[in-house]
């Protein structure tokens, strides 16, 4: 029985996590499990799953919530400081699916405490990945990536010999707005922006997939977790979202893993490495049909090279880019700012990020909160 930690347990990648679990109840117990404030969700999941603990970022609601599980032995713990300590406890692998930065101290909290990590935050590398890698190595933690292109990516590198590759192939469904000008993007409304065309996730990471954002993130996110500069990393539109990505070794072979548009498959493979579980669904080729590639638009599409910038630059960059993202992207949702806004807010707090090439855990979060200053200050 592998005993599980889930941060972000109420979210879209932690609910599909229970849902295997569910599905395999002499493989996984749960031990804790976290979220931001959904605190009726997280009640239920805590009386079905009965863990040991349960943590909510935010202070009030757990508070609700431990007078709710008052007639139950489940410890309550709330903040943050409360989800690094789950994140700590008894348990061998911490799932973590958090949503944005607040996944970078559990994460090192997870990884001092030796526990083997299953990450789905890709906020975790983008604004510590150097640090999380040191600390990685100097407690010879394993971690294992959950995004479908980064779970691809490690999967076709199963069995290449050391130094043998040669180029990341990093596939994008292209979003919702794929093949529009810049013009044709000015009045979008936040309903059209959500409407992705393959997959179904939380409204952040749906935004970030329109605005190519989130793709931008995981080429930051691949630099860290295969060792390659952004200039071997290259971004190919597959609209159908069947080949999840490839690798190209230095012989010219190219590996790729398929499946179906379902995040149960890399979750699975993260909980159960090296060994493969139960297929939810097979890949019918006929019934695909067609697979295309394209290249990006990085005109219309700007977060994309920013990203890319950033990561060049390096050292606080890519966490003033990420953090004016998380507040640019509120204010969208909230109606407070157009679409194409979200590019130009944070180009803007990028450059004006006060850069470190050395830096700690503390300057990752002072730069993140001055560029989300810089962001509301622009509106």
């Amino acid at each position: 029985m592998k005993k599980l930690i889930i941060l972000g347990s109420t979210g879209s990648i932690g609910t599909q996590a229970l849902d295997i679990v569910r599905a395999n109840p002499d493989k996984y117990t749960v031990t804790a499990l976290a979220a931001g404030s959904n605190a009726a969700l997280l009640e239920a999941q805590a009386r079905e799953f009965k863990p040991v603990v349960v943590a909510l970022f935010d202070e009030k609601a757990a508070d609700d919530l431990k007078i709710k599980l008052a007639d139950t032995d489940i410890k309550v713990l709330s903040g943050a400081d409360g989800v690094c300590a789950l994140a700590t406890s008894e348990g061998d692998m911490v799932l973590n699916a958090i949503v944005g930065i607040a996944g970078l101290r559990p994460t090192l909290a997870a990884i001092e405490a030796g526990k083997t990590i299953a990450l789905a935050n890709k906020e975790t590398l983008v604004t510590g990945g150097e640090i999380v890698n040191r600390k990685l190595k100097e407690k010879g933690v394993k971690l294992l990536p959950v995004d479908s292109e980064h779970s691809a990516i490690f999967q076709s590198l199963q069995g290449a010999p050391c130094g043998s590759l040669k180029k990341i192939i990093l596939t994008a469904s292209g979003g919702p707005f794929f093949g529009k000008t810049r013009n044709e993007l000015q009045n979008v409304t936040v309903k059209e922006a959500l409407n992705h065309p393959n997959w179904s996730m939380g409204a952040k990471i749906t935004i970030d997939s329109a605005t190519l954002m989130n793709k931008g993130l995981e080429v930051i996110e691949a630099v860290h977790l295969f060792g390659v500069p952004a200039s071997r990393i290259e971004v190919t539109v597959h609209r159908q979202s069947i080949l999840h990505s490839a690798v190209e070794l230095s012989d010219g072979a190219v590996i790729a893993q398929l499946g179906t548009p379902d995040m149960k498959l890399p979750i699975q493979y993260a909980l159960t490495y090296p060994e493969r579980d139960m297929c939810f669904e097979s890949l019918d080729l006929f019934k695909v049909g067609m697979l295309t590639f394209e290249r990006p638009d990085m005109d219309t599409f700007r977060l994309l090279p920013l990203c890319i910038e950033a990561i060049n630059r390096g050292g606080l960059y890519p966490t003033a880019i990420n953090g004016a993202n998380e507040e640019s992207v509120k204010l969208f949702l909230e109606g407070k700012i157009k679409f194409l806004q979200i590019a130009e807010l944070n180009e803007k707090a990028m450059n004006m990020c006060e850069n470190k090439s050395d830096f700690t855990v503390e300057d990752i979060f002072a730069a993140d909160a001055a560029a989300r200053a810089v962001v509301r200050e622009s509106i």
